[in-house]
C-alpha cells in the first residue's frame, strides 16, 4: 500500500512538469536578461562613468567570466542538493547584487566586482533548470522540453532590448539595473515556492556511488563537438550586424530589425530540433546532420558575400536558424550520457566548453576579417562544424540506449 501511495503521488506530481518547465524557462530568461542585457546599456554606462570603450568592454565581460568559472560547481550542487534550492539561491543572490549595484552606484572596480559575482551566482540556473527538465520529462518528451527551455536566450535578449534602453534613457544606467534585479528576485521566489525536485532513484544501502562517466571518451567528445559548433553560431551573431552595415550598407535600425526577426526563427529552430530528436529517438544523429548543414550554410554565406546581396541575406537567415538548432541537443545528450547522478556536472561542463568557444570566437575571427575579409572568415568558420561531424559520439549514444 505504501508503494501504491507513492506511485499515485508521483503520478500527480508528474502532471505539474509543464508548470515546472515554465518556471525553469522563466528563471533562465531572467538570467539571460542580465547576462545579455548589459551590452544594451554600454552607451549610457560610458556617459555616466566616463569609461573608455575598453573599460566598458571589461565590465560587459565580467558576468560571463563569473559564470564561466562556476558552472560546474553549481552543477555539482544541483546533483547533490536538488534543483529548486540551487536555482532559488543562485538567482536570488544575483538579483540582490544587481539591486545593490543599481542603488549604490559603485565606481568602476566595484561595478566590475558586483557584475562578476552576479554572473557567478546566476550560473546556478543553467545546470539546475536543465537537470529539472531531465528529471521530469521522459525520453520521448525531453527533446522538445529542452528546446523550450533553450528559447530562454532569445527571450532574455528580447526582454532586455525592450526594457533596458528606455529605462536607462529615462532614469539612468544604474536605475536600469533594478529591472533585471527585480526580475531575478521575483522568479527566485516563485521557484522556491512552486518548483518540485524530480524523483531520484534510491541507492541501496552500501551500494557504491555512480562511477564517473568521464572515464569513457563519449562525454569528452560531445563537449568538444558542441564547442566546435559554437564557432559558426557566434560568427553569425557577432559579425552579422557590422557586416550588414559596413558591407551591405544597411541602416543600423534596419539591420537590427532583420536580426531580431531571425532570432525568432532561431528560437523556432531549437524547438524543431528538439521535436525531431524525440521522434527519431536520438539527440546526436540530428546534431551530426545539423553540423553538416552548418558547414554548408557558412560556405553559402561566403558565396553570397562574393556574388549577390540576396544570396547572403538568405544565407544569414538560414545560418541564424541552423547554427543554434543543435544547442539543446548537445545539452540534453550530455545529461543522458552522464546519467541522473552526474547530469548537473555534465551540463555544467557542457556550458563551460561552449562559453569558452563563444568567448574566443569573436576576437580570433576578427583577426581573420581584418578590414573586409568576411568571406574568408565565414569559410574558416565552416571548418569547425566539419570537425564536429567526426567528433560527435553517435555510436556511444546508440550503445547507451540499447
Amino acid at each position: 500500500m505504501v508503494k501504491m501511495g507513492h506511485a499515485v503521488a508521483a503520478g500527480t506530481q508528474s502532471k505539474r512538469r509543464w508548470g515546472i518547465l515554465a518556471l525553469g524557462l522563466a528563471a533562465q530568461t531572467a538570467s539571460c536578461s542580465f547576462l545579455y542585457g548589459i551590452p544594451f546599456l554600454v552607451s549610457r554606462m560610458r556617459e555616466a562613468e566616463g569609461l573608455t570603450l575598453a573599460q566598458a568592454g571589461a565590465v560587459v565581460a565580467a558576468p560571463s567570466v563569473g559564470l564561466l568559472f562556476t558552472l560546474i560547481a553549481w552543477g555539482a550542487a544541483a546533483d547533490r542538493y536538488g534543483e529548486r534550492l540551487v536555482m532559488a539561491i543562485g538567482l536570488g543572490v544575483s538579483g540582490i547584487l544587481l539591486l545593490v549595484t543599481g542603488i549604490a552606484a559603485p565606481p568602476l572596480p566595484g561595478l566590475f566586482a558586483l557584475f562578476l559575482l552576479a554572473g557567478a551566482s546566476t550560473a546556478s540556473v543553467n545546470a539546475a533548470s536543465g537537470r529539472a527538465v531531465m528529471g521530469w520529462f521522459g525520453v520521448r518528451e525531453r527533446g522538445i522540453a529542452m528546446g523550450i527551455r533553450q528559447t530562454a536566450q532569445p527571450l532574455g535578449v528580447g526582454v532586455a532590448a525592450l526594457a533596458l534602453p528606455p529605462l536607462a534613457q529615462r532614469w539612468g544606467f544604474h536605475a536600469a539595473l533594478l529591472f533585471p534585479g527585480v526580475f531575478a528576485l521575483v522568479v527566485a521566489v516563485l521557484v522556491a515556492w512552486l518548483v518540485l525536485d524530480p524523483p531520484r532513484p534510491e541507492r541501496a544501502s552500501g551500494a557504491p556511488k555512480a562511477a564517473s562517466p568521464y572515464r569513457s571518451p563519449a562525454l569528452w567528445r560531445l563537449h568538444g563537438a558542441s564547442a566546435l559548433l559554437v564557432v559558426p553560431q557566434f560568427a553569425v551573431s557577432a559579425f552579422a550586424p557590422v557586416y550588414l552595415e559596413s558591407k551591405q550598407h544597411w541602416d543600423p535600425l534596419a539591420a537590427g530589425w532583420f536580426l531580431a526577426g531571425v532570432q525568432v526563427l532561431g528560437a523556432l529552430g531549437r524547438l524543431g530540433s528538439g521535436y525531431w530528436s524525440d521522434r527519431v529517438g536520438s539527440r546526436l544523429r540530428p546534431m551530426r546532420l545539423l553540423a553538416m548543414a552548418a558547414a554548408a550554410v557558412m560556405l553559402l554565406v561566403a558565396v553570397g558575400d562574393a556574388t549577390w546581396p540576396w544570396v547572403v541575406l538568405l544565407a544569414l537567415a538560414l545560418a541564424a536558424v541552423i547554427t543554434v538548432a543543435d544547442n539543446g541537443l548537445g545539452f540534453t545528450a550530455s545529461a543522458e550520457l552522464a546519467g541522473i547522478s552526474w547530469a548537473g556536472r555534465a551540463m555544467g561542463a557542457q556550458n563551460t566548453a561552449q562559453n569558452l568557444a563563444a568567448s574566443l570566437t569573436p576576437p580570433l575571427l576578427g583577426l581573420v576579417i581584418g578590414d573586409s575579409r568576411y568571406a574568408l572568415a565565414f569559410c574558416v568558420a565552416a571548418i569547425f562544424p566539419v570537425l564536429a561531424v567526426g567528433l560527435t559520439p553517435v555510436k556511444a549514444e546508440e550503445a547507451a540506449r540499447e
